[in-house]
């Protein structure tokens, strides 16, 4: 049976951009936006527009607030319930230092009582869209405390939850914990979502049929192989896939980015996007250097048309198959 595929919140990647890149291989079915600072969103800096931008298809959005003021982040929270979205997040999963330290992020999960009244309060402001909170394992493994900090998010009017299963202090070299998607799928009423460690369109065609999750989330993967979300219904479907031209695919994503973000925002973006996309290619640490030394979007155009006119073998990815490996 299929499960919704949804974009994971990933800071300066999960924009509008991206977003564009992954439709225009047929998309997803939710887009999480890049987290949003709800004190930002509140004093309406100059590019806060940028962040909540909803295009290209505003009905698939789900805005993700972070931030440590309950009274700003349910004022922030129905500003946005007034836009077309599928939904507002409020993130409990960060565990960047500077994100706990500020008493936001992962940091709700070490508090219960304060995470529960906050949510509660931005529950009551969001009356129109689904209303869903990301998180972790919590500061230490303890399925007891786990399942009793869903439960009390359950209780306050929480219509979703996804669960990337690490703890607060595990990095990405941790295999994540999926079993622990299962356990809270199985007790909780709401939809659980399962987020970490799909690399490929053959894993996440198999965690959304595994029967632990009612959907699957994808990060880093999405930005790698921004066609991860249409090769995994062809797979479903048995349906052949057509092969993915690399060049094609980053010129296409260069232009978007000059389209539709800042010219501020530009380098920054931009390194981000090829420090995943350019694990492609048999040099893609090369590759990198190249283009993160290329001072204007039109120079690393001209770095990837060079490299692959000195790789041709490398432009294209084979036809995937259609049937599991």
């Amino acid at each position: 049976m299929s499960v919704p595929y949804l974009l994971a919140p990933m800071a300066s990647l999960s924009n509008r951009v991206l977003r564009e890149l992954i439709e225009s291989f047929g998309g997803c079915d939710e887009y999480f936006t890049e987290m949003i600072s709800a004190p930002a969103l509140l004093a309406g800096g100059p590019y806060e527009k940028f962040y909540i931008d909803g295009e290209p298809v505003p009905s698939k959005i789900v805005y993700q607030l972070v931030g440590s003021d309950p009274e700003a982040l349910a004022r922030a929270a129905a500003l946005l319930d007034g836009r077309e979205c599928k939904g507002i997040d409020i993130n409990m999963g960060c565990s960047a230092p500077e994100i706990k330290k500020r008493g936001a992020g992962v940091w709700w999960m070490a508090h219960p009582e304060a995470a529960w009244n906050m949510v509660d309060q931005v529950r009551k402001q969001v009356r129109r869209r689904r209303l869903s909170v990301k998180i972790r394992l919590g500061f230490e493994l303890n399925p007891e405390e786990l399942l009793r900090f869903c439960k009390g998010l359950e209780a306050v009017g929480v219509d979703m939850i996804t669960l990337h299963p690490r703890t607060a202090s595990e990095k990405f070299k941790r295999s994540s914990r999926w079993e622990y998607v299962g356990l809270v799928h199985s007790s909780l009423r709401i939809a659980v979502i399962g987020n970490g460690d799909i690399e490929t369109a053959f894993h996440l065609l198999e965690r959304g049929q595994s029967g632990l999750c009612d959907g699957v989330m994808v990060g880093r993967a999405a930005v790698r192989q921004p066609w991860i979300f249409a090769h995994a219904r062809a797979l479903e479907k048995q349906e052949p896939f057509s092969p993915v031209d690399l060049l094609e695919v980053g010129l296409r994503f260069l232009n978007f980015l000059a389209q539709y973000q800042p010219e501020e925002f530009h380098p920054s973006r931009a390194e981000k996007f090829f420090l995943y996309f350019c694990d492609n290619v048999r040099w893609g640490h090369y590759l990198r250097t190249l283009l993160n030394r290329a001072a204007s979007l039109r120079e690393k155009a001209q770095v990837l048309e060079q490299y692959f006119q000195d790789h041709p073998e490398e432009r294209w990815i084979p036809r995937p198959s259609t049937l599991n490996p």
